[in-house]
């Protein structure tokens, strides 16, 4: 998974601290937070399965070679928030936005 702005490999673990420092700051939890990717169309079951049973809006490119995903869950903290990215980023080809 790549996120904008997100650096390649070594500085992952600063990088997640440094997000869940941000996320704290910016929202008081438990709160609504919106969670939004782009897959390969071949990869949507696997990144819908992250969210469970949860609803997930679904958009297709105009090819229909990717799918556009977005959901909106009520989370606890911003741990909960960084565990869905974590799930999210061993797919491959899954871009956040």
């Amino acid at each position: 998974m790549q996120f904008i702005n997100q650096p390649e490999a070594a500085d992952d673990e600063e990088w997640w601290d440094r997000f869940k420092e941000l996320l704290d700051d910016q929202n008081d939890w438990p709160t609504r937070y919106t969670f939004k990717f782009i897959a390969p169309a071949g990869r949507l079951d696997d990144l819908k399965s992250v969210f469970g049973d949860h609803t997930v809006r679904v958009r297709e490119s105009s090819k229909g070679n990717y799918k556009s995903v977005t959901a909106h869950l009520r989370m606890s903290s911003s741990e909960e928030v960084v565990a869905i990215y974590e799930e999210a980023s061993s797919i491959d080809g899954v871009i956040s936005l």
